[in-house]
C-alpha cells in the first residue's frame, strides 16, 4: 500500500497552537536561505525534512520537529558543523537540534548560519554524484 502524500499543513494541525507560527517562521526562514528546498513531512514522527531531494537521511540537511512546549531545528548531520554559539543539543554519532521557543528564537543569526553551513555541507557531500 502507498503512503499518502502529506504536507507542511499536516504538520501544523498536529502542533500545540503556540507553536504554529513558530514552525511556520523556521519554514521561511528554510526557504529563504534554500530556494528550490524539497520539504516532506512525516506526520507520525512530527516533522517536515528539508535537502537537495527526497532521500531523507542523504540528502535531506535539516528538520523541523514538534515538540509538546517547543520545536526543534534538527540537522541530519549536526555533530559536524560549526557552532560557535554552542546552540546544538544532542549527544548522538550525527543528529543535533537547536531547541526553538518563539518566533524570535528563529530569527538569532546563531540559527541561520546553522542552516546555511548545513546546506553547503549537503551541497558538498552531493556535488560529485
Amino acid at each position: 500500500m502507498r503512503n499518502p502524500v502529506f504536507g507542511f499543513d499536516d504538520l501544523l494541525a498536529l502542533a500545540p497552537e503556540p507553536l504554529r507560527p513558530l514552525c511556520e517562521s523556521l519554514r521561511a526562514l528554510i526557504g529563504a536561505l534554500h530556494s528550490g528546498a524539497v520539504e516532506t513531512v512525516w506526520p507520525r514522527l512530527k516533522i517536515a525534512s528539508y535537502g537537495l531531494g527526497p532521500k531523507k537521511m542523504s540528502e535531506h540537511y535539516a528538520f523541523i520537529a514538534v515538540q509538546r512546549s517547543h520545536v526543534n531545528l534538527g540537522f541530519y548531520r549536526g555533530a559536524t558543523l560549526p557552532d560557535p554559539q554552542r546552540r546544538l543539543e544532542g549527544t548522538g554519532r550525527q543528529l543535533r537540534h537547536v531547541k526553538l521557543g518563539s518566533v524570535a528564537d528563529t530569527r538569532a543569526e546563531a540559527v541561520a548560519a546553522l542552516l546555511r553551513a548545513a546546506i553547503a555541507e549537503r551541497r558538498a557531500a552531493l556535488a560529485g554524484r
